[in-house]
């Protein structure tokens, strides 16, 4: 049994069939399904698929691409939600920064504006946080550190393979590992992969995106964290029950779910 930590499932690449997409998966031992906030015009949507099916969860949170959305989004209504297990996905992101130095000097200023107040949400509501990070470790690091996230931990979705960011294992945060451990040009996550506890692994795939080999280039689905953990297995060196039993009562203790 496995959890899928970050699955999209309020895209709309699975609104035909996602009874199906589910019910695969639970078939090939994916117990819990977390959707994270990345969107907020399909939030309401997370909140009634979470409703429908037990084993469903969701998160609250703005993505630093949609910054613009922050103050208009009412985090109360959706955080005290018994189904919300975290804030994010929140964060920086770096890589799309466009015009001059000074615009995208100000564009920083303002994620870590917002991601800095997700921080302080997640620790006022005693929620972990999930971690978006792409071209930014040092600052997001920096801010992490700065508002003692330690106080709830999180997720480092999508891992980088940044070496920088693994001293976080000792501030309470996990390592979230999808479809990109399978890819022949991840030579940096195969190898950082054996310098991170255990005891701070996660499974994601971030369906519909980043799917595994061997079906890179379709859309992903929680049934393929299977392609995951036999990839962890085999680097790590020990068997997938073990990555399985590991990284499922990782989520359930980072998520506080049963």
């Amino acid at each position: 049994m496995t959890i899928d930590t970050h699955i999209h499932l309020d895209d709309d690449r699975y609104d035909d069939d996602l009874d199906e997409v589910l019910n695969r998966a639970r078939e090939g031992g994916v117990q819990r399904f977390i959707i994270p906030g990345a969107n907020p015009e399909t939030l309401e949507k997370a909140v009634l698929i979470s409703q429908k099916h037990d084993d469903v969860f969701f998160a609250v949170g703005v993505h630093p691409y949609d910054m613009d959305s922050f103050k208009t989004l009412d985090f109360e209504k959706y955080v005290c939600h018994e189904k919300c297990v975290a804030i994010g996905e929140c964060g920086l992101d770096y890589f799309r920064l466009e015009g001059t130095a000074h615009d995208k000097e100000n564009e920083k200023l303002k994620q870590k504006e917002i991601f800095s107040a997700q921080i302080e949400l997640a620790k006022k509501y005693k929620k972990p946080l999930i971690v978006h990070i792409r071209d930014a470790s040092r600052d997001s690091k920096e801010l992490l550190l700065k508002h003692n996230a330690k106080e709830v931990g999180g997720v480092l979705h999508c891992y980088n393979a940044d070496e920088e960011l693994l001293s976080l294992a000792n501030e309470n945060f996990y390592f979230g590992i999808g479809g990109v451990l399978t890819f022949k040009n991840a030579k940096k996550l195969l190898n950082v992969l054996p310098k991170i506890p255990h005891a701070r692994l996660l499974i994601e795939t971030d369906g519909p995106y980043l799917t595994p080999m061997p079906y890179r280039g379709q859309r992903n689905e929680p049934l393929y964290t299977r392609y995951i953990v036999d990839k962890m297995a085999e680097l790590l060196e020990i068997s997938t029950q073990d990555i399985n039993e590991i990284t499922t009562e990782n989520a359930k203790r980072l998520f506080n779910i049963s």
